[in-house]
């Protein structure tokens, strides 16, 4: 028989029956069998010990038809024995996933002090925050379409270099201007580091067991998102803010170690010249300038400009525009498109896309809105305000990766992700009936119901997409999926804001005290927080907190409608079988080039 080579090393021998075989042949699929005696059954071997189980695969060609990649129904469960070298290669994705997590939110509550230290305004201060988040947005479709031509590794160091050279210029800058250079390049760092962890993930685990892996690189991003407030905190706190950049160095060099001498993957096997004439170079241009058009004005939008400022309106047409002239380029234009069409045509995908961005949307409104309630109208400290919210962070960790575990245990998805959106929904929807001196053990548990159910989705939506995704272009499948959940994160925060500040405009304007101010106090929120912090008991800082308080609650009120509206779509979610053959031309071999054998 005909051997498949690029399939991973991390099975043993498949065979099919003859009346499958026929079956396979209608639908313009071939099925490969490796014997033991096949190089690549010793790599895996060597790798991960020995497997006996059999199974049935359909392998796609070159189709970008969903229905001729997915996987065999009836297949058995492969085994997965990883070795040193793969825990070796897993932990640099795990600490470089909390590392990219930890800086992503460390700085949020460091801005006014790291502004106030350089000469900077509230504007500043915004950018500053709002500079990373951009950049690792709109970069990451990019990444995963450049690792498939250049190879995961080489793209990874990429990202790792520009996240660390970000920290350094972050860390060393004495003005905001090069605060803002040093944020913009640690997001782009940023970003493709996001994206390659996921995609390492899918070229050296199987689907089947990839819910414990993923549930652990989840647990890693969500440590590293609540912890980082309270490290900021303390450290600016302390007038070191620079160190919030300086901690993440160590990380970072030796994750970089980690994964030069332990990811060594089977590279693209065409010359360095032929894959920089297939890159989309034009693509690229194309999506960051249309993306970075549209997400700053949304992220402006009702904050520093009016919806119906030309400084809003012209960048949001330029944007448009641009990706009208990008969907032409891919469609008819682009050899290796950055966004291709195949990744569309699934309904359980898109569902997947457009939730794993609502989720983004709801975790990030939380874990930038309740620390200004917690400070503001409770008069919290940064660090408590950042304790405060650990019944919810510190649910997160854990339930992704029971759930990932879970779910590899008994290859089902669904119920994570039906059981995760309704205890969200229910989650947020109590933090409505939260007021100014609402009980903290209240709080706690509304907390802990929030936290349940979005740390049980990390790793059930990961599995939605990729389950649902052509083997083929799961690498892009996996990209648009990472740049989903950024974007939701980004526009959680924009609409979260805007929806704070047009209420607490209005309930101010209400109060003959604050009337004549209302539209000026209601822009920086943050302000708010060291005024009513500062200010004496009476009816002013009464007034401000119920204020403050009901315009919060308009916030969770949206975010439970759209966690709620996710639940609703989740129904919608068909099951495909996680027991599949791990299909990938990049998996990991020695480090001369060839092959591992058999020692």
């Amino acid at each position: 028989m005909e051997r498949f080579s690029h399939i991973g090393p991390h099975f043993s021998s498949f065979s099919i029956s003859a009346a499958d075989r026929a079956a396979l042949a209608r639908t313009s699929t071939r099925t490969e069998s490796i014997d033991s005696q096949d190089p690549l059954y010793t790599t895996e071997k060597a790798l991960f010990g020995d497997h006996k189980r059999h199974r049935n695969v359909v392998v796609s060609s070159a189709s970008t038809d969903f229905e001729l990649s997915k996987p065999a129904q009836s297949a058995t469960v492969p085994v997965f024995k990883p070795g040193i070298r793969f825990y070796l290669a897993f932990s640099a994705l795990a600490a470089l996933s909390l590392v990219v997590a930890l800086d992503g939110t460390s700085i949020s509550v460091a801005l006014p002090v790291i502004a106030k230290a350089l000469h900077g305004s509230a504007t500043d201060a915004f950018w500053a925050g709002t500079a990373f988040m951009l950049g690792s947005t709109v970069f990451l479709p990019i990444y995963a379409t450049f690792s498939n031509i250049f190879g995961r590794k080489h793209i990874t160091m990429i990202a790792i270099g520009l996240f660390f050279a970000g920290c350094i210029i972050a860390g060393t800058a004495r003005n905001m201007a090069m605060m803002l250079v040093g944020r913009s390049i640690q997001g782009v760092g940023g970003g493709g580091i996001t994206a390659m962890t996921n995609l390492l993930l899918t070229d050296l685990v199987p689907l089947r067991y990839r819910g414990n892996w993923i549930g652990i690189l989840g647990a890693m991003w969500a440590v590293g998102s609540v912890s980082g407030p309270v490290i900021g905190g303390a450290l600016s706190h302390k007038s070191t803010w620079e160190w919030i950049f300086y901690l993440n160095l160590p990380f970072i060099l030796t994750s970089f170690l980690l994964v030069v001498f332990f990811i060594v993957l089977r590279a693209v096997p065409t010359s360095f010249a032929d894959k920089v004439r297939t890159a989309d170079w034009i693509g690229a241009i194309l999506f960051v300038a249309s993306i970075t058009s549209m997400l700053v004005p949304l992220t402006w939008g009702g904050l520093t400009y009016p919806w119906d400022s030309w400084r809003t309106i012209m960048p949001l047409g330029y944007g448009f525009v641009g990706f009208v002239i990008l969907a032409y380029h891919e469609r008819f234009v682009a050899t290796e498109p950055i966004i291709r069409a195949a990744v569309f045509a699934n309904r359980t995908a898109n569902i997947a896309y457009l939730t794993t961005s609502l989720h983004g949307m709801v975790l990030w409104c939380l874990l930038y809105y309740q620390p200004l309630y917690f400070e503001g109208v409770r008069g919290f400290s940064p660090i408590m305000a950042g304790v405060a919210l650990f019944p919810a962070t510190f649910t997160v960790a854990p339930m992704a990766i029971l759930s990932g575990v879970l779910i590899s245990k008994f290859g089902r998805y669904r119920w994570a992700i039906w059981g995760g959106w309704m205890t969200t929904t229910l989650g947020v929807g109590f933090m409505c009936a939260i007021d100014t001196d609402t009980q903290l053990v209240q709080i706690v548990l509304t907390d802990l119901c929030a936290g349940v159910g979005l740390g049980s989705l990390f790793p059930a939506l990961q599995f939605q997409l990729q389950s649902a995704s052509p083997a083929n272009y799961l690498a892009n499948a996996v990209a648009m999926f990472c740049f989903s959940r950024g974007l939701g994160q980004t526009l959680g925060i924009a609409i979260g804001g805007n929806i704070f500040q047009n209420s607490l405009k209005q309930k101010l304007s209400e109060q003959p005290l604050f009337a004549s101010r209302a539209a000026e106090l209601a822009k920086d929120a943050t302000a708010l927080v060291a005024w009513m912090k500062n200010a004496e008991p009476g009816d002013a800082r009464s007034i401000m907190r119920t204020a403050y308080t009901d315009s919060l609650r308009l916030v969770y009120i949206v975010m439970a409608c759209f966690a709620f509206g996710a639940a609703v779509l989740s129904m919608f979610v068909k099951h495909y079988d996680l027991d599949r053959a791990l299909e990938t031309q990049q998996y990991l071999v020695e480090g001369n080039g060839q092959t591992e054998t058999e020692p």
